[in-house]
Formats: C-alpha cells, sequence, structure tokens
C-alpha cells in the first residue's frame, strides 16, 4: 500500500495536481479497519486522533472518529 501511495503522489505531481484530499467521513471509513483494532488494544478515539495528528497533517476529533467510524459488518458489505 505505501509504494502504492507513493507511485500516486508521483503521478499528481508529474500531472501538476495536488495531493489528494478526502473527506474526513471518506478517511475515517478507509482507517476503520485500523480503528477497530486499536480499540481492541484499549486505544481511545481520542488517542487515536492524537496518533493521526501526530503522524501526519490531519487534523481530526475523537467525536469526528465516532460519527464515521465503518463497524465490520458496514465495511463487508459494501460491494452488496
Amino acid at each position: 500500500m505505501e509504494e502504492a501511495v507513493k507511485a500516486q503522489k508521483a503521478l499528481r505531481a508529474a500531472s501538476g495536481l495536488g495531493p489528494e484530499m478526502f473527506p474526513i467521513q471518506a478517511f475515517v471509513g478507509m482507517i476503520s479497519d485500523e480503528i477497530e483494532s486499536l480499540r481492541k488494544r484499549g486505544k481511545s478515539d481520542a488517542e487515536i486522533a492524537q496518533l493521526i495528528e501526530e503522524n501526519s497533517e490531519i487534523r481530526i476529533s475523537p467525536e469526528e472518529i465516532a460519527n464515521h467510524y465503518a463497524s465490520p459488518e458496514e465495511r463487508h458489505n459494501r460491494g452488496e
């Protein structure tokens, strides 16, 4: 996945496009597997938000994580 992100960044830069931006809802949906795993390890949504903010330029609140988190059922039924 990391290599795919690097390739996409290079393609966007070469084509004159800026970094791809995701709405918070889409971003949280994309990382819901990771959120679920961290919650199972005892991390709170506040700790998860802090981890995201410390490792990226994304600013997110615990409430946004809670509101947009996609449950396992929602994640597995997307293609149906």
